[in-house]
């Protein structure tokens, strides 16, 4: 067996262990608090919680939650991708950035459009009086499934939409010369070609969608639906404090993520097609009669009014609305919402907030994942592999488990590493939470660059500290900012952390807006979700500002 050289693998152990403190440490706090009972092992305690009826219960709804989301992703994405990949509507390319605003909109924020648009008294029944059961009829399952389809079906089109500019013509040509209809070349070709993709999409938004916490703490609490995510919170937060039910939901919750990962893995190695080659190919195109051109605008149109009309024009008319209780009247706007909100001292608190955990999170994540890359590169054999698998394990876990593992890890150090409670442990979470992104950006950085570069630095004498700050650096750089400025959106607007660890009497943009909008301050709390909104709008236009000449 051949023996690790400690000293010259000094640094990739020390990374290691590092890595290992923040994410492994926390996860094995989760499966320790689910069977170890009063200092003892007990694994029938915590089948006696999983096998509990109400929680029973709870893994039979989140796994009906997730099939039901894969089915009607798929009925929206499938049409839309075909229509953006085949037909003359692919020339407008804004079309693909109109389709991400879904994906990119808070999901708590949208569901609350959502709801104040279709519940009783609501927008929609204030617009049309005659539709009071129809509006109503909403807050079932069924209005569940559509919300969280509708957050996530951009992911499964965008997926499909690549997998089928990547279909060249000359397979189906092929099959028409030898007497195959259409509906043969799309059983037989087309559909077989896509599998693979639609396969792992399926699985990606299965997982997603068990892992999301957002819409079902606004909608699934309001019509008694309760899944993974609510349950665990609810275990965890809601007296008496039941952390052995939290963990051992979340362990179950682990084992299904990483079950779906597994599969996800199986199905890209065994069914991916080489589509793509040194020859240049061209796309099929579907030409659209004038019937058809109609029918294919007018779908995108009730895509787009149901995806991103309706909860947006709920969230902005409520902000700017007076009185509730006048609706939509004449008169009863208001831009005061905006001014009490940027003059309340708790409103902007919140904001700063936000921003200082968004930017000190991302700077972090990106100083940490840049090093991560840059040892995995260097190291060989196990230390590579393991490097690589702990700082993106994140990714693969629903971010309720981790926060949960957090809490758990970091309460049991507290006498001697005080951060629990602090403003510190929100940073250290989101750090955990988000440093794949930087690997994964920076990683993907890295295949662009010639090793041939590198070795005509060392080549002339250069130090690998100057090659480093000269080449490598500069040519890494964009990954690194893409990275940051990624983990800054979503460390800006999000909710689980900052509700199960945020320390007292501190509240961010999301735990505003969701305390406003409990407590019947609902314009207040829209308000807030607008200018969270056009905060992230800022920052995708800068990030586009920067990133865009350097690709011309």
């Amino acid at each position: 067996m051949k023996q690790i050289d400690f000293k010259k693998n000094l640094p990739f152990i020390l990374l290691l262990i590092l890595l290992g403190f923040l994410i492994l440490c926390p996860l094995i706090s989760i499966f320790a608090k689910a069977v170890i009972i009063d200092g003892r092992l007990d694994f029938y305690q915590a089948w006696q919680i999983i096998t509990n009826s109400e929680n029973l219960q709870t893994i039979y709804n989140s796994l009906l939650l997730g099939v039901s989301v894969v089915l009607c992703s798929t009925v929206i994405a499938v049409p839309t991708a075909f229509l953006l990949a085949r037909t003359q509507l692919a020339k407008y390319s804004f079309l693909d950035i109109v389709f991400m605003v879904p994906f990119m909109t808070p999901p708590y924020i949208a569901s609350m459009g959502w709801i104040l648009f279709m519940q009783k008294n609501g927008l929609f029944q204030q617009l049309f009086p005659s539709t009071g059961a129809l509006s109503e009829n909403f807050f079932q399952f069924g209005g569940l499934v559509l919300v969280m389809s509708l957050h996530v079906f951009p992911f499964l089109m965008t997926m499909l939409k690549n997998a089928i500019l990547n279909i060249p013509a000359s397979l189906e040509e092929s099959a028409a010369v030898f007497g195959a209809g259409k509906t043969k070349r799309l059983t037989k070709i087309f559909a077989p070609l896509l599998t693979g993709n639609y396969a792992i999409g399926a699985l990606l938004v299965f997982v997603k969608t068990l892992s999301e916490y957002g819409t079902p703490y606004t909608l699934g609490r309001r019509i008694g639906f309760y899944v993974f995510t609510t349950d665990i919170h609810r275990y965890s937060t809601t007296a008496p404090v039941d952390f052995g039910s939290s963990a051992s939901l979340s362990s179950i919750l682990i084992f299904i993520c990483m079950g779906m990962w597994m599969v996800q893995n199986y199905i890209t190695n065994r069914t991916s097609y080489r589509l793509v080659s040194g020859k240049g190919t061209r796309p099929v195109q579907t030409e659209l009669s004038k019937l058809g051109q109609f029918g294919a605008w007018l779908w995108i149109g009730i895509v787009v009014l149901i995806a991103i009309g309706i909860p947006y024009f709920a969230i902005i008319s409520t902000s700017l609305i007076k009185l509730r209780g006048f609706g939509l009247a004449a008169g009863n706007f208001t831009f005061g919402h905006y001014k009490g909100l940027l003059t309340t001292p708790k409103a902007i608190s919140s904001i700063w907030n936000s921003l200082f955990l968004a930017v000190s999170s991302a700077t972090i994540c990106s100083i940490l994942g840049t090093i991560v890359v840059l040892a995995v590169r260097k190291a060989k054999g196990f230390f590579k592999k393991a490097l690589e698998a702990i700082s993106l394990l994140p990714e693969m876990l629903p971010s309720i488990v981790l926060v949960l593992g957090i809490m758990l890890f970091w309460n049991s150090i507290y006498k001697i590493i005080p951060l629990y409670n602090t403003i510190g442990i929100m940073v250290l979470a989101y750090v955990i939470l988000y440093i794949p992104y930087t690997v994964s950006y920076v990683t993907s950085a890295f295949t662009q660059i010639n090793e041939s570069l590198l070795e005509a630095g060392r080549t002339f004498g250069a130090t690998p500290f100057y090659v480093f700050r000269r080449i490598t650096l500069p040519m890494i750089s964009r990954g690194i900012f893409a990275g940051w400025m990624m983990i800054f959106i979503i460390a800006f607007r999000e909710l689980v952390t900052a509700s199960l660890i945020a320390p007292p009497n501190t509240l961010v943009i999301s735990t505003y807006i969701n305390r406003e909008f409990e407590q019947g301050s609902v314009s207040l709390g829209m308000g807030m979700a607008v200018i969270c909104v056009i905060i992230t709008i800022i920052a995708l236009l800068i990030f586009r500002k920067i990133v865009e000449p350097k690709e011309a």
